[in-house]
């Protein structure tokens, strides 16, 4: 197999069950094979495969063949139960994916198939909830009781957390990707003006380019060229963060965070991001809870350690549940 493999990494998670955890993601997939100390022995990180109607099955036949190369190189750690967070909308009470508009499955059964093939039991749950649970008991949203954590990478969905517990509506809750925040441009989920159309570091490297004829690698480069003066980046910038503010200002005024963490792709911009988005939040809030703006803390592993965490509480180790 080929992918990048890297050794433990990030915080333990402390004792508990033995676990492998899978994070599959639009692009990457990564496997972490977690030990009963809590400690992350490896992470594997690999292409997602992409194979149409059939792309679920294949998610499942690349984590068959990852936990058997872990469970080969640590043969002393085996994983009590799995935990898999897939994109899209997951019906974690049946572990089914129901729809991915990025990978193409519908109603995919994984928890059930994955469980026949690993011969160990799998719990399943969405992606970005997963990246929010870790955030909030391991990273940057601990010590908070009701947070948002936003992931701004090729989509943009929330983790809902409220007293101290995951709210995900029957996993609807937190798609404020999609909500309507502007006239334009058509969103992949059929509607238009959505967040994610506008303001995702897919979306701004896209617009840029549609604007300008010029390639852009990636939300990254655009901003460089805001900051360098290019007005084309300027206003594509500006737009993305006048529509994440007024995205957040609603989720503000309905759910009063105290904090919201911004992880993925963007949020890698750091001040150059939080501190305009914080003052167009102070503009648009008047009688509302200001909350902190945070950047993640656990990076691009947030979302394998929420799965290592699911898996640990699906085994019966991880008091007070998991998303």
């Amino acid at each position: 197999m080929t992918g990048d493999v890297s050794p433990s990494a990030g915080p333990s998670l402390g004792p508990g069950p033995a676990v492998l955890a899978v994070d599959v993601g639009g692009t990457d997939t990564k496997s972490a094979l977690v030990d009963e100390a809590g400690v992350v022995r490896e992470i594997l990180r690999r292409p997602t495969p992409h194979d149409g109607a059939r792309t679920g099955e294949r998610v499942v036949d690349e984590a068959v063949e990852v936990a058997a190369e872990l469970r080969a190189r640590h043969p002393d750690v085996v994983p009590a139960a799995v935990g898999m967070v897939v994109p899209g909308v997951v019906d974690d009470e049946r572990g089914v994916g129901v729809w991915s508009e990025n990978l193409g499955w519908r109603d995919m059964p994984f928890a059930d198939v994955a469980t026949a093939r690993l011969g160990v039991l799998v719990s399943l749950g969405h992606d970005v909830a997963a990246a929010g649970w870790a955030e909030y008991q391991l990273g940057a949203a601990a010590g908070y009781r009701d947070a948002l954590v936003v992931t701004l990478g090729t989509g943009i969905a929330a983790a809902v957390l409220l007293d101290g517990r995951p709210y995900r509506g029957g996993g609807l809750a937190g798609e404020i990707g999609h909500a309507r925040v502007a006239d334009g441009p058509d969103c992949v989920c059929g509607g238009r003006g959505c967040l994610e159309a506008v303001a995702s570091a897919a979306a701004i490297a896209r617009r840029y380019t549609a604007a300008t004829g010029r390639p852009a690698a990636g939300s990254r480069e655009v901003l460089a060229a805001a900051d360098a003066g290019d007005r084309d980046a300027q206003t594509v910038r500006d737009e993305a963060f006048d529509a994440l503010a007024l995205g957040l200002s609603h989720a503000v005024a309905l759910l009063a965070p105290q904090v919201i963490v911004l992880g993925g792709g963007l949020s890698h911009a750091g001040e150059a991001l939080l501190a305009p988005l914080g003052r167009r939040l102070d503009d648009l809030l008047t009688f509302h809870r200001r909350p902190v703006l945070l950047r993640a803390r656990l990076g691009g592993d947030a979302g394998v350690l929420g799965a290592a965490l699911r898996a640990r509480s699906a085994a019966g180790g991880a008091p007070g549940g998991a998303p």
